[in-house]
């Protein structure tokens, strides 16, 4: 597969490069993207009072 050790360094460099890329892609994707906040139980009835709170 590999003639000699040149060959492979360059194409464990180059995947690794691919890899890289690939992660930075992802990461700017995901900054990319507005978060969407989770709303658990507590966390409704924690907005749920202040809003209550606002009204007075």
């Amino acid at each position: 597969m590999f003639g000699n050790d040149a060959e492979l360094m360059l194409t464990i460099h180059r995947n690794h490069a691919s890899e890289l890329q690939a992660d930075a892609a992802r990461d700017r994707l995901a900054r990319s993207v507005p978060r969407r906040h989770q709303r658990s139980w507590l966390g409704r009835r924690h907005d749920a009072a202040r809003a209550a709170q606002g009204r007075r």
